[in-house]
């Protein structure tokens, strides 16, 4: 007999290990610097800091956060639509 409480603490489990990559990823600091342009992202695809030829742009950094919000946000639409399939594995 299949325990569906099994799956749920499964779930549960997965959850929690991605929240704790996600807390890791936002530690993480990337920096690029070529060409005079200084980009500081976190491992979380926040945008800390943009410069050009050493000077800060904050309106370019606020911009660039939108876009990649907005990315993940369609990212995360596409992904839903396969939570159909992930509860059929799971034998939901």
């Amino acid at each position: 007999m299949i325990n569906p409480f099994k799956s749920l603490g499964d779930l549960n489990k997965m959850r929690q290990q991605a929240m704790q990559i996600q807390k890791e990823l936002s530690a993480e600091k990337i920096t690029l610097d070529e060409d005079g342009v200084r980009i500081v992202i976190s491992g979380d695809q926040k945008i800390l800091e943009f410069s050009l030829d050493g000077r800060e742009n904050n309106l370019v950094k606020e911009k660039l956060n939108k876009a990649i919000k907005t990315s993940q946000e369609v990212a995360a639409k596409k992904l839903s639509s396969m939570t159909g399939g992930l509860q059929g594995l799971l034998g939901q």
